[in-house]
């Protein structure tokens, strides 16, 4: 089975990263294998003038990697920005879920995170949402979850995906 993609998407400001921070933290916690994936409309930069990543890629280099005994990290010029699912490819045989933040236009499941105060206009279609994570009533079949409430988005996640921690069996149905 493909590993699952969630997209959670909403206006700039109204807390997609701060809950996805309380999600992959529960759902850590219950032993899965997460990866996280932002869509930056802007062309982000990782590495700054004065680092070495930054003096490699002046250079020419088209593929700068740096390797600690912790953490990895690969900076690659692109003539067009990577498609959701060839990133995902990547990384899909070592992680149980991806969750994204933004990536609003993909053909994925999703989540919209909206407040009260920033509006009341969804910026996904109704067809394409699992859930709605927010302060306020949308009159939509998807499920409605709190603002804190990533436990709840976790079982959501669980059980609509089947997921079962790595490494673990799946439990019996019955």
């Amino acid at each position: 089975m493909a590993v699952p993609i969630v997209s959670f998407v909403g206006n700039s400001g109204v807390g997609k990263t701060t809950f996805l921070e309380h999600l992959i933290r529960e759902l850590k916690s219950r032993g899965y294998r997460v990866a996280a994936i932002k869509h930056d409309a802007h062309n982000f930069q990782m590495d700054y003038p004065g680092k070495d990543t930054h003096r490699l890629t002046e250079a020419g280099s088209d593929i700068v990697m740096i390797s600690a005994a912790g953490k990895l990290a690969l900076l690659e010029k692109v003539a067009e920005e990577r498609s959701l699912d060839d990133l995902v490819a990547m990384i899909s045989d070592r992680v149980d879920i991806v969750l994204t933040e933004g990536y609003r236009r993909a053909a994925k499941a999703k989540i919209e995170v909206s407040r009260r105060d920033f509006g009341s206009e969804l910026v996904a279609q109704p067809q394409d949402l699992l859930a709605l994570v927010t302060d306020q009533r949308f009159d939509l079949e998807a499920p409605h979850f709190g603002l804190s409430d990533a436990s709840g988005v976790a079982d959501l996640l669980v059980r609509r995906f089947g997921l079962t921690p790595a490494g673990k069996p799946a439990a019996a149905t019955g």
